[in-house]
């Protein structure tokens, strides 16, 4: 257990950062490498897995109902010196997530063609989308195990162990990627269900491996079975902080498929170029997602701890290093946009649609960073409702409007992302007008205590 409640908070900041960045870039490598690989198999491949990835985004909706719940009961449990309570909520989390987990993947088989036809740019990406979403399913099932350790772990200030297991996962992706997708050397290539076999099977690994970290004698969190079995009051304390969370990234799945959806209108070259985009300004931003998360465990054990003074010292210092961050990252995504893309499609039409949302979307990136910090805030302090109104006002103001300009003559793919830079701004800066209202709120609430 590490106690985040002396010492530098920088230096707390930067030691957590580098592993949580590496953990998060080779989470966003098996993605590329997926891609890479499937890019070889045509546009309507690479629109189908990005298309059929963004459900992702509803799955990882309710991962963070638990995870997020997880982390900030585990993190105030920590600062309060409570480790009973701390081995409690993190027994109660596995429970959860087993049950949340298979519900997910009965659901997801369920629904795999319907979710694609309805965003699919034609029959060749509505096919290719759904078999690899199939395949992959139980890779975004198992996620529920996987973050609810690695989340417990955040909790009390130990990231290195789910660092480890990443590098593993990648590893094994990377190894199955090029066997399964294109067939080297069995000459036997099962194409984009291969992608989605690759990472199920990869994930599958990795929680094993977490689960065995657990079972090391010494260990501050211990894994009980007894206490799996969901109690409506603790289960009421990780989902009240959870539920918020999730949503917040239910709306982003809404967000994303308004835009696959929109992009429909001009064919897969816009939808692949939007899909491969993405996935590099996901990478260039990693750097930003780190430092942004750290905020969480750190806030939530001073929070706990009822040091006030040390919650504000955290949000200007996380803020102020990840605004400098985005700020660099704003010009590599401006620097040859089109060498970033090449790598992974050699179809001009592709990589125009790619670098002219590299160069606009870019744009969003500083605001990004500060969303990422205020969201991260919300969590260590046990409270995500803010960061919900934020990100529901970015739906209605970026989602309808985007509907109905695809119905209109003259509808151009700069539209979509000019919206994005407007809508992402003005979340940025509610954001930040409910953050100073929270610290003041909470904050007194815990001095008072």
């Amino acid at each position: 257990m590490n106690d985040l409640t002396r010492g530098s908070i920088s230096s707390h900041v930067l030691a957590m950062a580098v592993p949580i960045f590496a953990g998060l870039i080779l989470v966003l490598l098996c993605g590329l490498i997926d891609l890479y690989f499937v890019a070889g198999l045509g546009e309507a491949a690479i629109a189908g897995v990005g298309t059929a990835g963004n459900a992702g985004f509803i799955i990882n909706a309710l991962t963070q109902i638990v995870s997020v719940g997880t982390l900030a009961a585990v993190s105030k449990a920590v600062g309060r010196g409570d480790r009973a309570d701390a081995n409690f909520v993190f027994n109660q989390s596995i429970g959860l997530s087993i049950i949340c987990g298979t519900c997910t993947l009965v659901a997801g088989f369920a629904v795999a063609a319907t979710y694609m036809r309805s965003v699919g740019a034609d029959a060749a990406t509505v096919e290719a989308g759904t078999t690899y979403l199939v395949w992959f399913m139980p890779a975004l099932a198992l996620q529920f195990v996987m973050l609810a350790l690695s989340s417990a772990l955040r909790g009390i200030g130990v990231v290195k162990p789910t660092m480890y297991v990443q590098v593993l996962t990648v590893a094994v992706n990377v190894i199955l990627a090029p066997v399964l997708i294109v067939g080297w050397p069995t000459g036997h290539a099962l194409g984009v269900q291969g992608a989605g076999l690759a990472s199920s099977i990869a994930v599958a690994i990795g929680v094993i491996t977490l689960w065995l970290y657990f079972q090391r004698p010494g260990n501050y969190l211990t894994l009980n079975l007894k206490e799996w079995r969901p109690q409506f009051g603790l289960s009421r304390r990780i989902l009240a902080v959870g539920l918020p969370a999730g949503g917040e990234f239910a709306i982003m799945f809404a967000y994303m498929a308004a835009i696959y959806y929109a992009l429909g209108n001009f064919g897969s070259a816009a939808q692949a170029g939007f899909s491969i985009g993405s996935r590099v300004l996901g990478l260039i931003q990693v750097p930003a997602m780190a430092i942004a998360f750290t905020a969480a465990p750190i806030i939530g054990q001073n929070f706990g701890a009822g040091n006030a003074a040390r919650v504000k010292e955290t949000v200007r210092t996380v803020l102020v290093i990840a605004t400098a961050v985005m700020v660099a990252a704003t010009f590599v995504a401006h620097w040859r946009p089109e060498f970033l893309l090449a790598g992974f499609t050699s179809d001009k039409a592709t990589i125009d649609e790619g670098v002219l949302f590299l160069k606009m979307v870019s744009l969003n990136l500083v605001a990004q960073g500060i969303i990422f910090v205020c969201s991260s805030t919300f969590q260590g302090l046990g409270n995500t409702k803010p960061q919900l109104v934020s990100s529901t006002f970015r739906l209605i103001t970026y989602v309808v409007p985007t509907l109905w300009l695809s119905t209109q003559t003259g509808f151009r793919v700069e539209h979509i992302w000019y919206l994005s830079i407007a809508t992402t701004t003005m979340q940025a800066l509610l954001s930040l007008w409910l953050l100073s209202r929270e610290l003041r709120l909470r904050l007194s609430f815990s001095q008072q205590r």
